[in-house]
């Protein structure tokens, strides 16, 4: 990917939280949103983890892995909704295996290639700054 296309000098880089269980991923996503000119809000790979930092942290938009070591996200994708933070879903199951809480979000089947997750972002992030 071309990074040239998301600059990481602007003013206001939008803060995104990363809610992924597999560690592997959750740095390599980490490590791409970094790239693209995007902050870091906080990683969490639990419910409980992912909760506290909605709770605690600002964030402008989250990337949810719809299960999270064997129990729904839906906890963390009503509490985004909530708080009127958008987010998208990346998952591995199909988009008709997802509960009620995850609709209206953008649906990503893992593996997706990383301009689709940055094209995500930005797409529900209108108007701000990467």
């Amino acid at each position: 990917m071309d990074t040239q296309d998301f600059p990481a000098d602007r003013p206001h880089r939008a803060r995104i939280l990363i809610i992924e269980d597999e560690p592997v991923l959750a740095f390599a996503v980490e490590d791409l949103l970094i790239e693209a000119g995007f902050a870091i809000a906080g990683v969490a790979g639990r419910l409980g983890a992912a909760l506290t930092l909605i709770e605690s942290s600002a964030c402008d938009a989250a990337i949810v892995d719809a299960n999270l070591a064997g129990v729904s996200a839906s906890p963390a994708a009503s509490a985004l909704a909530a708080r009127g933070v958008p987010f998208v879903l990346l998952s591995g199951y199909l988009p008709e295996q997802q509960q009620g809480d995850f609709s209206g979000a953008i649906f990503l089947q893992k593996p997706c290639r990383a301009d689709q997750l940055i094209r995500a972002l930005r797409t529900i992030l209108p108007g701000r700054s990467v």
